[in-house]
């Protein structure tokens, strides 16, 4: 079953919109928050058809990111106590587990949590808003996780924009031919890493 190919395919169509810039900025917001998508998908063409915005377009993503990475955050931080009696007994157990390691591992070794984040941050596999929420659960200073986000997030968008304005059609069309296993992939570890917590705190 396809269902990022379709997405993406959504995306083309907002990125030849006039206020595609705005809805670049409001996709790279919203992802970071909900939206399973990455802006990527709408960056690349952008870039293709005027590669003299390329980094324009890459800044306007990475504003978006940001400031919808604070509310992914905030959320984490203040409404994740109304979101757990959502879930099961055995996924409560389990997740609350998981961010009782991340809180020891920020306690004892900041720098190492530092690291993984920037690597989140850098890489398309993990989504953005796991990153976001778990932070604002775990309670990671605002100070170091935004600059992790920036460094990562702005590494990602602008090798994006470098690549598609000196690799041209390429470039974009070898992210649309990957974009589904991408997009698969991230749904299969997330799935993986809650059916890991249910069966290691299930019992």
């Amino acid at each position: 079953m396809k269902l990022f190919g379709p997405l993406y395919d959504r995306a083309l169509v907002w990125s030849r919109h006039p206020k595609a810039p705005l809805h670049l900025a409001l996709l790279s917001f919203v992802e970071a928050i909900i939206f399973p998508v990455a802006p990527e998908v709408m960056l690349a063409p952008m870039c293709l058809a005027q590669p003299k915005k390329a980094f324009r377009f890459a800044s306007l993503s990475l504003l978006g990111s940001i400031l919808g990475a604070l509310v992914g955050y905030a959320l984490g931080h203040y409404a994740w106590e109304a979101v757990r009696p959502l879930l099961g007994a055995h996924l409560q157990e389990g997740i609350d587990a998981w961010v009782g390691n991340l809180r020891v591992q920020m306690h004892d070794h900041p720098m190492a949590l530092y690291g993984t984040l920037l690597v989140a941050a850098i890489q398309p596999v993990i989504p953005m808003k796991i990153v976001t929420w778990a932070s604002g659960i775990v309670g990671v200073p605002l100070g170091p996780f935004l600059a992790c986000l920036l460094v990562g997030r702005g590494k990602r968008v602008y090798l994006i924009a470098a690549a598609i304005r000196w690799g041209g059609e390429k470039a974009e069309a070898a992210l649309r031919k990957h974009i589904e296993w991408i997009g698969w992939v991230a749904l299969v570890l997330l799935a993986a890493a809650l059916g890991w917590l249910y069966w290691r705190h299930g019992a």
